[in-house]
């Protein structure tokens, strides 16, 4: 896989990541609607932490895609 596409990929996944925590954050009962389960009794923790994590996926994956891209540029672009 080329360092390109690679980049591409961990954009599109932070943003994805970071698209998860807001709906989360915004419209918390749409996991168990989704999966029609609730793992936490209906108290909200369960979204609260699967909020968490995907907000830390958003920034470890937006971190990942910053570093390839500035792999990408040349030398002189960094200064």
């Amino acid at each position: 896989m080329s360092l390109r596409t690679r980049m591409w990929m961990e954009a599109a996944l932070s943003a994805l990541a970071c698209l998860l925590t807001f709906v989360t954050l915004i419209w918390p009962d749409w996991i168990e609607l989704v999966f029609d389960e609730s793992p936490d009794g209906g108290d909200g923790s369960a979204e609260r932490m699967f909020a968490i994590a995907w907000l830390l996926a958003a920034v470890a994956f937006g971190w990942l895609a910053r570093r390839d891209g500035r792999r990408l540029l040349p030398a002189s672009a960094l200064r």
